[in-house]
């Protein structure tokens, strides 16, 4: 099933989204029940947006084999999380706008993992039990603002840019987070591509140890980590990150007017 968050005229909506390319509109949001109604729209007559609106969103950091070894970093003990805020979160097609103070913008392909029901000190055996889905992230950081932060033990305004975050273009559920294709693109050319069974922890480790402090909420979202291969983006870039079951997402790149 793949769930979308989207506007028609003055409407936004939750609905499902069929091999035909129409969306059966939710009687309310998928958090609360998958009920459809009779409603139906043809996907060119809507604006799919961000799958979630406003979420909390937890990055982690170095979480693939191959990111580890990229950066010539030790491999992490635990997983590193850090927090993006939800005025960075965009959806398909709008921009990523490349700040005014942006020296060093990189794009990060990532699956990310939207959270169903509450999770309080879930086990890894339960922890898959309260996600909703997939979807793709791009964990985009100013890299020049990242490094000066984290020689402080520091992790925030170089992730926390306004629209930093894309996410979508759908939330796919029954897949396999253990074994699924994601890569990167940038004006079509393939910057990452990884399997997902590459991660150091997996989701539903992931859900345990964050889940051991914090609460995890419906709508809450978990940026898993990025694979090897992140780089540079420019003004006038398209960035384009596949997800195997899910999709495209795509973002053009533009400056700070």
């Amino acid at each position: 099933m793949k769930i979308v968050r989207y506007q028609i005229d003055d409407e936004v909506a939750f609905g499902i989204l069929d091999n035909g390319g129409s969306i059966r509109r939710l009687a309310g949001s998928p958090f609360d029940s998958l009920q459809p109604t009779d409603v139906t729209h043809p996907l060119d007559r809507v604006r799919l947006l961000a799958p979630v609106e406003s979420p909390r969103v937890f990055g982690i950091g170095l979480n693939y084999v191959s990111h580890v070894r990229e950066a010539g970093a030790e491999t992490p003990a635990f997983p590193l999380v850090f927090m993006k805020p939800s005025t960075a979160v965009i959806g398909p097609g709008e921009p990523i706008v490349y700040p005014r103070q942006g020296q060093e913008v990189h794009h990060e392909a990532e699956m990310a993992v939207v959270i169903g029901k509450p999770a309080r000190r879930v086990s890894e055996a339960e922890a898959l039990d309260h996600v909703l889905g997939y979807t793709c992230g791009n964990d985009v950081s100013e890299r020049t603002i990242q490094r000066a932060e984290m020689k402080s033990g520091a992790l925030l305004m170089g992730k926390g840019f306004d629209s930093f975050c894309p996410l979508g273009p759908c939330i796919a559920t029954d897949l396999d987070p253990a074994n699924l294709d994601l890569s990167g693109r940038v004006n079509g050319e393939v910057r990452q591509q990884i399997n997902t069974s590459d991660l150091l922890f997996s989701v539903p480790r992931l859900i345990e140890y964050i889940s051991a402090a914090i609460t995890l909420l419906p709508g809450d979202v978990i940026l898993t980590g990025t694979p090897a291969g992140v780089g540079p983006i420019a003004p006038g870039d398209v960035v384009e990150i596949e997800l195997a079951g899910v999709g495209v997402l795509s973002n053009p790149v533009v400056a700070e007017s």
